[in-house]
């Protein structure tokens, strides 16, 4: 089952993300239960990630290298996570999360948002998205 969720950043900036539970079904089902979740922003390379949330999840498929674009539950920091681009641990070309994640989904791009103009302790409410 899909599920869209908005992410309502501060500054009136708001990106949406695609979640699948495919894969990880049992972290998608706990993340959307826990919604509406406001957390804030840290950066590490081109990724974003929340501070610890109310999900708690273990390794479900987890994956120790993401795709870009990708949106996944870190077990260990109890956070979502937005990969965007390179993390200081992956080599050239590789998208290296700290340790493995839960790939949920993937952030749906805009041009009127760039993640990397974002910075760490940015407020954020991630909602179910109403169709």
């Amino acid at each position: 089952m899909k599920h869209r969720v908005r992410v309502d950043l501060a500054g009136g900036r708001t990106i949406l993300l695609d979640l699948d539970d495919e894969i990880c079904p049992i972290t998608v089902r706990s993340f959307i239960e826990h919604l509406p979740l406001e957390t804030n922003m840290n950066v590490w390379g081109d990724e974003l990630y929340t501070d610890e949330t109310t999900v708690s999840v273990g390794p479900e498929n987890s994956k120790p290298v993401v795709s870009l674009m990708d949106v996944a539950y870190w077990p260990d920091g109890r956070a979502i996570c937005l990969f965007f681009g390179p993390t200081p641990i992956g080599s050239v070309g590789e998208i290296r999360p700290y340790s493995p994640v839960n790939v949920m989904g993937k952030i749906i791009p805009t041009e009127k948002v760039l993640l990397k103009d974002i910075k760490g302790g940015t407020a954020a409410v991630f909602r179910l998205q109403q169709e």
